[in-house]
């Protein structure tokens, strides 16, 4: 399709995966699980589905640098940067207003930079079959992630009626309504029922579906979009940018949308949201290990070592996370890994 836009979000912060993240290098852009960054994981999907000049990396002003130097496979130009710190729904409106601008049929993918998605194949296919599905449509689209467990760190969607569909595009349900990260008895309900997905933070939509949610929904995005200019839009984000609502995209415009539909992911889907989702990826040892680096092991078990510059030694240890770096390390234990953003105002200024 020659008018859909991809956008990779990628405008996070660093707290979770400290010390190895911080305010300038956000989990995007570290090699946790390999030799790529996510951020290139992701735009490396993104050019299995269209081509490099409609994949575009949607950041701020302080990481614009460090994206570039981490995706190497788009130039420059493919780098859009926000000059002020909002949130999800005029990062939206960013995205939609630049691909009206460009071209006024544009279909928008907006997709999060930190995933992780091994089967990019079903990804690429799924992705084009949900652009397809809601060509000639007033709806809004998300995926549906099905649930591997009760968790309580993600936001579910619960699922209404079938809708017709493609083979290539899968199971599709008009969505009932969004659910914020539920207790944990919720949340073995959810999955039990089979009627919920996780909600993965990826969209699709016609721009000029979601111009028409934000009229309706949020007249000061639908005002930058329709204003957006088809130009260099530096001063028009200078001047108009950071006096947009700071609001979630969810909150904003999906949870109140006349329709949603959400397709059922058939591709794996991991938002590596702490240090102990990477024993799925890094693999363990016999003893429950997961060890990267320099590292002597004696007696210990279910551990998360990952080792920068120095060598860690554990003796008698379990359920820990240590990370070391040339200038920190971190101890926690696994249960507390949640908790590390938390240290966050603890830290002197430049560990931050």
């Amino acid at each position: 399709m020659d008018n859909l836009f991809v956008f990779i979000m990628a405008g996070g912060t660093g707290e979770r995966f400290w010390p190895m993240s911080r305010t300038a290098t956000p989990k995007h852009l570290l090699r946790l699980l390999g030799d790529r960054t996510l951020l290139d994981d992701a735009v490396q999907r993104a050019l299995g589905v269209v081509p490099a000049d409609r994949v575009f990396v949607l950041t701020n002003r302080n990481q614009l640098a460090a994206c570039r130097a981490a995706a190497p496979s788009l130039g420059a130009g493919q780098f859009l940067a926000e000059p002020a710190k909002r949130d999800t729904a005029p990062a939206a409106a960013f995205a939609t207003g630049f691909a009206r601008a460009k071209n006024p049929n544009a279909i928008c993918a907006l997709l999060p930079a930190d995933s992780m998605i091994h089967d990019s194949a079903a990804f690429a296919r799924q992705l084009r079959a949900a652009a397809q599905a809601i060509h000639d449509s007033e709806a809004l689209l998300t995926f549906s992630i099905p649930p591997t467990f009760a968790a309580t760190g993600y936001g579910y969607l619960k699922m209404g009626a079938a809708l017709p569909t493609s083979p290539e595009a899968g199971e599709m349900n008009v969505v009932e309504r969004f659910v914020e990260k539920p207790d944990a008895d919720t949340a073995e309900e959810y999955v039990a029922s089979g009627d919920y997905g996780w909600n993965a933070g990826m969209f699709v939509w016609r721009a000029a579906a979601f111009l028409a949610e934000c009229e309706r929904l949020q007249p000061p995005l639908a005002e930058f979009i329709r204003d957006f200019p088809a130009g260099d839009p530096a001063d028009f984000l200078r001047r108009r940018f950071e006096h947009l609502p700071k609001i979630s995209v969810d909150y904003a415009i999906m949870e109140q949308a006349k329709q949603v539909l959400a397709i059922k992911a058939e591709f794996d889907w991991d938002d590596v949201g702490a240090w102990t989702a990477l024993p799925a990826h890094l693999g363990q040892d016999a003893k429950d290990n997961t060890l990267r680096g320099s590292h002597a092991v004696l007696d210990s078990h279910n551990n998360i070592v990952i080792a920068n510059s120095r060598t860690v030694a554990l003796c008698g240890v379990s359920d820990l996370v240590v990370i070391e770096t040339p200038d920190a390390v971190l101890v926690c234990h696994r249960n507390a890994v949640q908790r590390i953003k938390n240290l966050q105002p603890l830290l002197p200024e430049e560990l931050r």
